[in-house]
């Protein structure tokens, strides 16, 4: 919520005041492309308010933060993300993200002479050191989301109430994906650690968490000004950089599934040949034997790991979007435990082995019908989750190892 920046920002500005100061100022909105960091890909906005009377560009931005601020590895991780608003000259900001081969399109506003004013308050208040601090959100209170308030501010609140009843185009984790699509490993990842919340409905309003997003529905957008007069809230469009040899963001979705899918089964058929040659005798037996524990000691560290980060995400941190994630039913840090009983299978004593692969076929078996239950429980209203990137990869694998090829044979033997 914003309060009345004329009774929170006091501050005397040379030139005057109220309309006749508004007169000297121009202000643009910023629309930054994905940058290389992961924490850029989604791109960045600010505020530009150029003053002709003292010659000075004023680039306001937010979801500022830094590596080397006391306990900043410790707050992010538990999801406390104390993040800042500040204040650059224009011209060194922009050279930055054009030094970085970013995309750099500038939107010129038309607003009242007024409204540029007290914007311009508004913004000066928020970059003090009593008001800049606050609690960064990805999705509900980031850069983006911040400028999106700003210029509903200076609509009067008609940006708002054109857009937040109505329907977006895709979930937030279809947000997300447009812009990770290009890093399978990333892609992956993320789209493991977050959970059913985002997989929702969400409005057009809310889809301007992202800056492009924002850039895009302020060029058509039109409103009323004190006057009653409709205008057009860009007057124009400036593009001051463009991007060279960097992944686009797409404009749909893409269906990974398929790519996680072939991987899976990929793997489960190298685990299916080591499977079927340790049986035999010989040094090619001896190694596939090896190479079979030490491949279930491989993925139990992986899934493990990213299983034991998700339960920390879920159930000890602030990071909201990866609350009621059903991935934890099938990989967590229950996998851990295939890796030292993978190696011991590898490397451990014949007479001990037997036990082992028993209870490697337990963890796996597990595995498998963890996951098939986060297939069927899609259906119960409340438990939907866009997590069939997931599931495509694990369970092809996890059904090798489980189990259930020594069911399916016995059953097929009976016959």
């Amino acid at each position: 919520m914003f309060f009345s920046p004329f009774l929170l920002f006091t501050q005397e500005i040379p030139g005057g005041t109220g309309e006749g100061r508004g007169n000297y100022l121009t202000l643009k909105v910023a629309v930054m492309g994905p940058g290389d960091e992961l924490y850029f890909w989604w791109g960045h906005i600010a505020l530009v308010i150029e003053d002709a009377l003292t010659g000075e560009s004023r680039f306001y931005d937010y979801g500022i933060f830094s590596f080397t601020k006391d306990h900043f590895f410790t707050n992010f991780a538990f999801g406390r993300l104390l993040y800042s608003s500040g204040v650059s000259r224009t011209d060194p900001s922009l050279a930055i993200y054009r030094k970085t081969n970013r995309d750099i399109t500038l939107y010129t506003l038309d607003l009242p002479a007024a409204k540029r004013e007290e914007i311009f308050r508004f913004a000066e208040w928020n970059v003090l050191p009593e008001n800049r601090d606050y609690f960064y959100h990805h999705f509900k209170d980031n850069c983006a989301t911040r400028i999106r308030d700003i210029i509903d501010l200076a609509t009067d609140g008609q940006f708002k109430g054109r857009f937040a009843d109505a329907p977006g185009r895709y979930t937030y984790r279809q947000h997300v994906r447009r812009h990770t699509w290009f890093n399978p490993f990333f892609d992956w990842i993320l789209n493991f650690w977050m959970g059913q919340d985002i997989d929702t409905p969400i409005t057009i309003w809310e889809e301007m968490f992202l800056p492009q997003e924002i850039g895009s529905r302020i060029q058509d957008f039109t409103y009323r000004d004190a006057a009653g007069i409709e205008r057009k809230l860009v007057r124009s469009v400036e593009v001051v950089n463009r991007a060279v040899n960097r992944p686009h963001v797409l404009d749909t979705p893409r269906r990974q599934w398929p790519r996680e899918l072939a991987l899976g089964c990929f793997i489960a058929l190298i685990l299916a040949l080591f499977a079927c040659l340790r049986r035999r005798t010989g040094r090619a037996a001896h190694l596939c034997r090896i190479l079979w524990g030490l491949c279930q000691s491989g993925l139990g560290l992986f899934f493990g790991i990213a299983g034991t980060l998700l339960c920390f995400l879920s159930f000890f941190t602030n990071h909201d979007y990866s609350y009621h994630n059903s991935n934890v039913l099938f990989v967590n840090p229950l996998l851990l435990a295939a890796v030292p009983l993978g190696i011991l299978a590898a490397f451990g004593s014949e007479l001990k082995r037997p036990r082992r692969e028993r209870l490697l076929r337990i963890l796996w078996t597990y595995v498998l019908f963890g996951g098939l239950l986060t297939m069927a429980i899609k259906l119960l209203p409340g438990f939907y989750q866009q997590n069939q990137v997931t599931q495509a990869l694990v369970l092809p694998f996890a059904f090798v190892l489980s189990y259930a090829p020594r069911w399916l044979l016995k059953r097929h033997g009976q016959h």
